[in-house]
């Protein structure tokens, strides 16, 4: 699956008009560049085949009721050092 965008999607800080009186900052081109690269990463997962299927499975009524009975009971809850010693013992 594409999603085809309209708009300018590619408008970046870059693009934005720049005060005379302040000139960039080392912090403001890393928010730029993080900004930039979470835009790249999320077109890319809206454009992966992969990503599309599995939001598929997970927006299905149906498994989110089988994610509702994989909840834990109060029954069998195991505090963290517990778990840890258990995981410890088995992997020996």
């Amino acid at each position: 699956m594409h999603i085809n965008t309209t708009g300018n999607v590619g408008a970046t800080v870059y693009d934005m008009p720049v005060r005379a009186a302040s000139a960039p900052t080392a912090e403001s081109a890393r928010i730029r560049d993080d900004v930039d690269a979470a835009r790249n990463t999320a077109r890319s997962a809206l454009n992966n085949d992969r990503f599309w299927s599995m939001l598929e499975q997970i927006s299905d009524p149906s498994a989110s009721g089988a994610l509702m009975t994989m909840g834990s009971n109060s029954q069998n809850v195991v505090d963290f050092n517990t778990a840890l010693s258990r995981y410890d013992e088995n992997s020996k």
